[in-house]
C-alpha cells in the first residue's frame, strides 16, 4: 500500500517541504530502505521509527518497505523527518487512513519509546505551513511554543507517537499551542550604563554608535572598561520590531545551543572567542549553518582582543558589514544568512597593553606597536566608523557618582533614529545613517562651508580613504541628529573626525 505525508527539512534559515512516500508490500526478505538523498541521521531513522512504532503498541509485519523522500535532489539532514515517516508507515500498514494526513505537516524526532523529541527550526516550519496553507502543524512539545509564536497556523504539540495517532483519529484531540511571545524583559535585567564610572568620551561614542547604527572600535589598556561599555550597547538600541524578532528567532532556532521557547524579545549580544574558526564566525560547513555574525543579527557582535583573531576570519567580516548578509557558496546552491549587526571591537593600544597608562611602563617600540596594529587590515578599519580611545581610569573617576542611566540615553537614541527614519523610504530594512549611500550623503549629510573646509584639511593631513571620508560624513549626520540639527555643521564634523584615531600615525 502506498502512503504519503508532508514534512520539512532545514535549508539555510528556511524550511523546505519534503514529501515522504512509503510503499509496503509482502516480499521474500523483509527490509526498510530510505531513498532520496538522506544524510546519516536520516538513514538511522529506520531503526528509531521501527522501534518507536512497536513500543507505541503497533505491529510491523515482515514487509518490504521503501521510504522515498522527495525531491530527490535536495539533501535531507537532521532529525525532522522521523514523525512523518512513522505516520506514513502506519497508513501504509493500514493503521491510519490516508485522509488523516492530508494538509497536515509533521516534524519531529522519535525516541525508541515513541516520545517526540525537539527539532530545530520550529518557526521556519510554521512559516512554511502558513505559506502552503496547511490546516495543522504537528511538532514536539518543546518546539511548539516557538512555532506557535508566528500565530498564523494551528500548532499541535505532540508528546508521543501514540498521542499523535489518537489525535489524527479524533479519539483524543490535542489542543493547539497558544500564541505567546517571550517578553522583552524576560530573564536577568539588562546591564545599565550608569554602572560604568568615568569614560565620558567613550559613553558619548557609544551613544553615537547606537543612534546611527555605526560600528565601534574601543582602544585602551586592560581594565579600562571596554567590555563593560560593549555589553551596554544592546540596551541603548530600540526594542526589536515583530519582523526583527521573527528573523532573530529563526536564526537562533537553527544554530543556537538553546532552542527559544517563543519569539526572542531582546537584541542578541554575541562575544565569540578570538580563537574561533572562520566557519564558526561567519557560517559554513558541509551543510552550511549560521555563524556568530548571523546569531548577532539585529543585535551586537563584540570582538574582544581584535588583533588576536585570525586574519582570514577578520577579512570574512567585510561582506556582512557592508551588505548585512552572508552568502555561502556550495556546489549545489548558494545559501544566504542574515547578518545585519552592530560591530563593537576592542583592542589594546600596544602588544603589552600599557601604552598611555601612566601607572604601568610600556616597553613596546613604535615598530612593535605598528606591527601589532597592522594585524587589522586597512580595508577593515575603514569599515569601522568610530575609533575611540578608552584610557585607564584614575581612582577619583572610580569613586565618582553614577552617570546617566541607560533609559535616558536610549530616549535620545530613539529621538535621533526617528529623525533618520523620516529620510528613508517606507520598507527600508535599515533606516539608520550607517546605511546612507553616496547619493543620500550628498542629499542629507553635506556639511556647511566651515565643515567642508575642516573635512578637506583632515582628508589631506590624515591620508583618509574615500570610504573613511564617507564614514565621517555619516557619523557627523548622526551627531547632528542627536543635537536636533537639520544641517551638518563644523562642530559635528569636528567630533566625527576625532573618532578616527587609528587613521593617525603612531607617535615615536
Amino acid at each position: 500500500m502506498l502512503a504519503r505525508a508532508i514534512s520539512a527539512t532545514p535549508w539555510g534559515i528556511e524550511a523546505c517541504p519534503v514529501d515522504v512516500e512509503v510503499d509496503a508490500h509482502y516480499g521474500e526478505l523483509p527490509s526498510l530502505r530510505i531513498v532520496g538523498l538522506p544524510d546519516a541521521a536520516v538513514r538511522e531513522s529506520r531503526e528509531r521509527v521501527r522501534r518507536a512504532i512497536r513500543n507505541s503498541g503497533f505491529r510491523i509485519p515482515p514487509n518490504v518497505i521503501v521510504v522515498n523522500l522527495a525531491p530527490a535532489d535536495l539533501r535531507k539532514e537532521g532529525n525532522h523527518l522521523d514523525l512523518a515517516i512513522a505516520v506514513a508507515l502506519l497508513v501504509a500498514l493500514g493503521e491510519l487512513p490516508q485522509e488523516t494526513l492530508d494538509r497536515r505537516l509533521f516534524a519531529g524526532e522519535l525516541g525508541l519509546d515513541g516520545t517526540v523529541r525537539p527539532v530545530r527550526g520550529g518557526l521556519a516550519i510554521a512559516e512554511l505551513a502558513s505559506r502552503r496553507r496547511f490546516r495543522e502543524v504537528l511538532v514536539p512539545v518543546a518546539t511548539a511554543g516557538e512555532a506557535a509564536a508566528l500565530g498564523k497556523v494551528p500548532v499541535v504539540p505532540a508528546a508521543t507517537l501514540a498521542e499523535v495517532v489518537d489525535h489524527l483519529l479524533d479519539r483524543r484531540r490535542i489542543e493547539p499551542a497558544r500564541c505567546t511571545a517571550r517578553p522583552a524583559d524576560a530573564g536577568d535585567p539588562a546591564p545599565d550604563l550608569a554602572e560604568v564610572r568615568g569614560q565620558e568620551a567613550a559613553k558619548r561614542a557609544l551613544e553615537v554608535a547606537a543612534a546611527g547604527g555605526h560600528n565601534l572600535l574601543l582602544i585602551g589598556p586592560p581594565g579600562s572598561g571596554k567590555t563593560m561599555l560593549a555589553r551596554r550597547l544592546p540596551g541603548l538600541l530600540p526594542p526589536l520590531t515583530r519582523a526583527e524578532s521573527i528573523a532573530v528567532t529563526k536564526v537562533h532556532s537553527l544554530a543556537a545551543a538553546v532552542l527559544p521557547r517563543g519569539l526572542v524579545g531582546r537584541r542578541p549580544f554575541r562575544s565569540p572567542h578570538s580563537g574561533i574558526s572562520t566557519a564558526a564566525l561567519v557560517g559554513g560547513g558541509s551543510m552550511p549553518r549560521p555563524g556568530e555574525v548571523s546569531l548577532a543579527h539585529c543585535g551586537v557582535l563584540f570582538l574582544d582582543e581584535l588583533p588576536e583573531f585570525r586574519r582570514d576570519s577578520l577579512e570574512a567580516l567585510r561582506q556582512p558589514i557592508e551588505e548585512g548578509v552572508v552568502a555561502i557558496a556550495r556546489t549545489r546552491a548558494t545559501l544566504r544568512f542574515p547578518a545585519r549587526f552592530a560591530l563593537v571591537a576592542a583592542m589594546n593600544p600596544c602588544p603589552c597593553g600599557h601604552r598611555g597608562d601612566r601607572r604601568h611602563e610600556c616597553r613596546c617600540s613604535p615598530t612593535q606597536v605598528e606591527r601589532y596594529r597592522c594585524r587589522i587590515s586597512g580595508p577593515l578599519l575603514d569599515r569601522i566608523d568610530l575609533h575611540v580611545e578608552v584610557p585607564a581610569l584614575e581612582l577619583g573617576e572610580l569613586r565618582a557618582p553614577a552617570g546617566e542611566p541607560t533609559s535616558r540615553v536610549a530616549e535620545r537614541v530613539r529621538e535621533a533614529r526617528s529623525r533618520q527614519g523620516a529620510r528613508f523610504p517606507d520598507g527600508c530594512q535599515t533606516p539608520v545613517n550607517a546605511a546612507l549611500d553616496p547619493r543620500d550623503l550628498a542629499r542629507h549629510a553635506e556639511p556647511d562651508d566651515a565643515g567642508r573646509r575642516l573635512l578637506d584639511t583632515a582628508f589631506e593631513r590624515l591620508g583618509l580613504s574615500a570610504r573613511a571620508l564617507h564614514r565621517i560624513l555619516k557619523v557627523a549626520r548622526t551627531i547632528a541628529d542627536l543635537a536636533g540639527s537639520e544641517a551638518v555643521c563644523a562642530p559635528h564634523v569636528a567630533e566625527a573626525i576625532q573618532y578616527r584615531s587609528l587613521d593617525r600615525r603612531v607617535d615615536p
